[in-house]
């Protein structure tokens, strides 16, 4: 990729940076598509994210920011705008200043999940869908889940009070849901998802107990740092389908792509062109 005085940058924010993907399949597809733009790694921690945020857009060829952790949540309070999936999710992930000089914010992670289970034939319509862990990407995922119509939704964290937060904003926005906190009991539930770090270093604990798993359940992992997790490995002992973390990645996107005001593609295209590593 030939970089000059013209080229376009989208930031990826987070902290460590040593699990990013994004730069990986962004980069490789504007260089296929002929698109002047390259997302860069920038490593920045939580005391210094507030200063970062605002000096970054002062910058006159920033087309936006991917955001991921540790900053998903803390950026909220930083925008001028965000979208209902952001006060649902209690996160963003994804920042532009619009023509006006505001800072516009959406949320991503559900989406793209969701596409992924959509596009691997999952019925969520009267689903019953268990997401462990609900930080920021939990949230992200319950509230697409939530507007993909699924019937129960049973949300679980280590911290019950954030799984109790999440649980009163969906009941908000989707009072017909029957929202269930407190077990990450797996068995009876048709899509499971572990969307904790749990799987990021060798030797995390599992985040269910596997043995309550039945092998007509969907299974979904959030951890990119390698594609069979050891929770995925042992869903598939099971029989499980599963949805792979990067998938969600790739379902999500064209979205992205969309916000920025940059030429879109499909999920088929950038698998073809990426160059992830492990």
């Amino acid at each position: 990729m030939n970089i000059s005085g013209r080229t376009s940058f989208i930031a990826h924010v987070g902290w460590p940076t040593h699990s990013f993907k994004a730069p990986m399949i962004y980069n490789p597809y504007f260089e296929r598509a002929g698109v002047d733009c390259v997302v860069v790694p920038m490593g920045c921690r939580p005391e210094h994210f507030t200063n970062f945020l605002r000096a970054l857009f002062t910058l006159e060829n920033v087309t936006g920011a991917l955001i991921t952790m540790p900053h998903k949540v803390s950026v909220v309070d930083l925008l001028d705008e965000v979208t209902p999936a952001v006060r649902i999710a209690g996160s963003c992930n994804a920042v532009r200043r619009d023509a006006t000089g505001r800072l516009v914010g959406d949320m991503f992670d559900g989406e793209g999940f969701v596409r992924g289970l959509l596009r691997k034939g999952v019925a969520l319509t009267g689903a019953r869908a268990l997401v462990v862990g609900c930080g920021g990407v939990g949230s992200a995922i319950a509230a697409s889940l939530a507007a993909a119509d699924v019937g129960t939704m049973g949300l679980f964290d280590a911290r019950s009070e954030s799984a109790e937060s999440l649980g009163e904003r969906l009941k908000t926005h989707y009072p017909a849901i029957d929202v269930r906190t407190g077990s990450n009991d797996p068995a009876g539930w048709d899509v499971v998802v572990n969307a904790t770090p749990l799987g990021m270093n060798a030797g995390d604990p599992l985040p269910i107990d596997m043995d309550r798993l039945a092998g007509s359940t969907f299974v979904g992992e959030v951890v990119m740092k390698q594609e069979m997790t050891a929770f995925l490995a042992a869903a598939r002992e099971r029989g499980c389908r599963f949805q792979v973390g990067t998938d969600m990645l790739f379902e999500q996107i064209p979205a992205y792509l969309e916000f920025f005001g940059l030429p879109s593609t499909t999920a088929e295209v950038l698998r073809e062109v990426a160059t992830l590593a492990y």
